[in-house]
């Protein structure tokens, strides 16, 4: 019996849609390679659909640690309706999110897979010395992400020109609202230019936002992928792999503390 999965949604609801279809395509896959059935089981899953603007505009100024409230609360509270909900274990389906997962998931009691954490684990996998960052002006800009990376031995850093921000963000606004054609070409040419004499070797590419992916339309279900000559590490099918992985573990992570849920001992793939 698969656990029973929480997710926190909504930012954006394009990217949320790919993650319950693709734990439901992992759960088919893997039910029929281990257990033949006309009809595959799924785990049951909650969904906490916020809503992106109301988020946005809850953003606060990392100087103040106090104009982080509200938006800190409007997602510990989705996730104790997702505990109410009877879910084993919960996942925010947002990068942005996660610059602030110590204290969002402070007073949890269920384990919260962390998307930095199973970025930061692939990028050690894969013998990644140096990340660049792309995703929202937070994650670009986080030390909470170079944080995490570094806890594995792992530079990251956004681009540092802001004008490379800018066009990375405005690449994230389009794809929330469903235009894609030529997204794809327009991310790698970013990445290039962030490349261009800042790294001592070309780094793989963290789409740090869960809106990256779905400018790879044919890609956007695997962990990594190469385009165009570029090494990208995909957050949203990571988090996805894990999330589903620990649905099918007998095993339970304890929880003792926000630091603990950040590690939840998920595995990839």
């Amino acid at each position: 019996m698969a656990k029973k999965i929480g997710i926190v949604g909504g930012v954006s609801w394009l990217s949320t849609v790919d993650y319950y279809s693709g734990i439901c395509r992992r759960s088919e896959e893997w039910q029929l390679a281990t257990n033949p059935h006309p009809v595959p089981s799924t785990p049951e899953m909650s969904i906490e659909s916020l809503d992106i603007r109301k988020a946005i505009a809850l953003l606060g100024v990392d100087e103040d640690e106090n104009s982080w409230t509200q938006f800190d609360h409007y997602h510990r509270a989705a996730l104790k309706r997702l505990e109410s909900s009877g879910a084993d274990f919960a996942l925010i389906a947002s990068n942005t999110a996660h610059h602030r997962f110590r204290s969002i998931v402070g007073g949890i009691e269920i384990p919260v897979v962390s998307i930095l954490d199973v970025m930061a684990k692939e990028s050690a996998r894969i013998g990644a010395r140096e990340v660049l960052i792309l995703g929202t002006a937070v994650t670009m800009r986080s030390s909470s992400f170079r944080e995490g990376f570094a806890n594995y031995g792992i530079e990251a850093t956004g681009p540092r020109e802001e004008a490379v921000r800018d066009m990375t963000t405005g690449l994230i606004a389009e794809l929330q609202i469903g235009k894609r054609e030529g997204t794809a070409r327009r991310l790698a040419k970013i990445a290039r230019v962030a490349f261009e004499g800042k790294f001592r070797m070309s780094p793989v590419v963290c789409l740090a936002c869960t809106e990256l992916p779905l400018a790879f339309q044919e890609q956007k279900m695997r962990t990594t992928f190469a385009y165009d000559g570029i090494f990208f590490i995909n957050s949203t099918a990571l988090h996805i792999a894990a999330a589903f992985d620990l649905a099918v573990d007998q095993r339970m992570p304890s929880v003792n503390g926000a630091e603990s849920s950040a590690r939840t001992g998920a595995s990839n793939k």
